[in-house]
């Protein structure tokens, strides 16, 4: 692993055990976690697509957020990509990177949605660079997989 992957790794272990502090302490809601992915997310995409035509279809902005986006992050692409065609799209990691050193028992469980809240962030800032407006959530049934759901909100 490279030495840029460690520091994202602890950076991201890091934002989230201050939030979990901050969310024990004061019951406040972890918005700014999922902001902070927003902002990251947004501008990660602007390095990204700095070269490329922009997108025109909504599938293909999802495409991009399944292979370059996530590979750019998570050093390997989604496992899988699900769309109804009405605007709600399901992305499947199986091996979730901030999962991955967790037990895969259901003692985690509970710490889940704040370890994936940041992730959420990151694909919503994404897809809001490329004009895509929605609302981003995650289930965790079982780890280290992820489930994100995408919800675009048309204009």
């Amino acid at each position: 692993m490279a030495l840029q992957d460690i520091l994202f790794e602890f950076l991201h272990h890091e934002i989230v055990a201050y939030f979990n502090e901050k969310q024990d302490k004061e019951k406040e809601d972890v918005s700014d976690l999922e902001y902070i992915g927003y902002s990251c997310g947004y501008r990660i995409v602007e390095r990204l697509t700095k070269d490329w035509p922009r997108f025109k279809e909504e599938l293909d902005m999802l495409k991009f957020l399944c292979t370059d986006f996530w590979s750019s992050i998570y050093k390997r692409q989604v496992d899988n990509l699900r769309t109804n065609h009405q605007g709600v799209y399901v992305l499947l990691d199986n091996d979730f990177r901030f999962f991955s050193r967790m037990s895969s028992g259901n003692q985690y469980l509970e710490h889940a949605p704040l370890y994936v809240t940041f992730t959420c962030g990151l694909v919503r800032g994404a897809l809001a660079n490329l004009g895509l407006n929605c609302v981003v959530s995650a289930e965790v049934h079982s780890l280290p997989a992820c489930k994100f759901n995408i919800r675009v909100q048309k204009s």
